[in-house]
């Protein structure tokens, strides 16, 4: 059967200016038909999941008076009106970044640590300014978290994360032109209590080029695993040339810990193209067995070294160690998003 020639019309105009949508799988829908569920699923620009349609993160006007910014519809973009509305003539921050998984591991402000008190009241970390990082995902408007040394968030109670040696990955899209060589601009897992607790007490991904510890090809900046006391770009302690230096403006950034000793960093452009390996080997010397806490940071290091500058997108983290295969699933999907600095 054929449909009547207008009708074919009206619905190709209709697809050129994707207004029809088939729903498709989120990053999260991804890891879990592949047995690595989220236990974490930030981001403040789209949904990671194709149901999702709760809030994606919370921004606060000077007054005090806060609003949540939800997508546009379940598995889509942040609905930006929404906050440029709410911030029309003050300014805002952006107070909560939602957890979009089933575990309620919301991020907001980060408390002051062993390697020192924040900017804010009380020794607290800043909050990131709502306004600082506007992006655009297939043409629609969002912002992202501008990460300014000083700012950071953190959640110390963070539910299913991964403790101990277990097993867990962890993916972000980061701005790959906004770095510094300042400690540390990280997302994954930290201590439960901001404070060093030794080597092996986290593992999250690190982006910049602090070359204090461990670096890779050139200048930076580059993926490193910060696995405390130490950036790593492979086992070696200082430098690893098989991990590139970055110039991408959008990267996606990938690690991950095997219950073995086993660990990988992985990258590529978000915008385009494949992921590939940096990485994949044994831990460095010291960090085997693992002794993660659980904790989610972002922005800073596990201590609350807050000297770091960034800016992230979404990001999550899994239980188990996830294959080659499915990142490659969730790195199509994050080219499919559109990431664009530009309508």
């Amino acid at each position: 059967m054929s449909l009547p020639s207008t009708l074919r019309r009206s619905t190709c105009a209709l697809l050129a200016l994707g207004l029809v949508t088939t729903a498709t799988a989120g990053p999260c829908d991804l890891y879990d038909a592949a047995g690595y569920p989220c236990v974490a699923a930030h981001s403040t620009t789209r949904a990671l999941y194709s149901a999702y349609k709760g809030p994606l993160y919370q921004v606060q006007r000077t007054d005090g008076t806060t609003t949540d910014i939800a997508p546009l519809s379940a598995g889509g973009v942040a609905n930006a009106s929404t906050q440029d509305a709410f911030c029309a003539g003050t300014t805002c921050v952006i107070s909560i970044i939602y957890d979009q998984s089933s575990r309620g591991n919301h991020l907001t402000r980060a408390p002051p640590g062993s390697a020192g008190s924040g900017p804010a009241p009380g020794g607290y970390d800043n909050l990131a300014d709502a306004t600082a990082a506007p992006v655009y995902l297939n043409g629609h408007k969002a912002y992202g978290v501008k990460v300014a040394p000083g700012t950071g968030y953190r959640n110390n109670d963070a539910k299913g994360t991964a403790t101990g040696n277990a097993a867990e990955g962890m993916y972000a899209v980061l701005d790959g032109t906004h770095y510094n060589g300042g400690c540390c601009f990280d997302y994954g897992n930290a201590e439960t209590n901001s404070v060093d607790t030794g080597a092996g007490h986290m593992e999250a991904i690190y982006f910049g080029n602090c070359n204090v510890w461990g670096t890779g090809q050139g200048s930076g900046p580059w993926i490193m695993g910060d696995l405390e006391n130490g950036l790593f770009s492979g086992q070696n302690a200082k430098y690893n040339g098989g991990d590139p230096a970055i110039n991408y403006r959008f990267v996606t950034a990938v690690v991950k810990g095997d219950s073995s000793n086993l660990w990988a960093i992985r990258g590529g452009n978000a915008a385009s193209g494949l992921l590939s390996t940096y990485y994949s080997g044994p831990r460095p010397s010291g960090y085997y067995p693992m002794k993660k806490e659980g904790a989610i940071i972002l922005g800073i290091g596990g201590d609350n070294s807050h000297g770091a500058q960034g800016t992230f997108y979404e990001g999550v983290m899994t239980t188990g160690y996830p294959s080659d295969a499915v990142e490659d699933k969730v790195q199509a999907d994050v080219v499919a998003a559109g990431y664009s600095t530009s309508p």
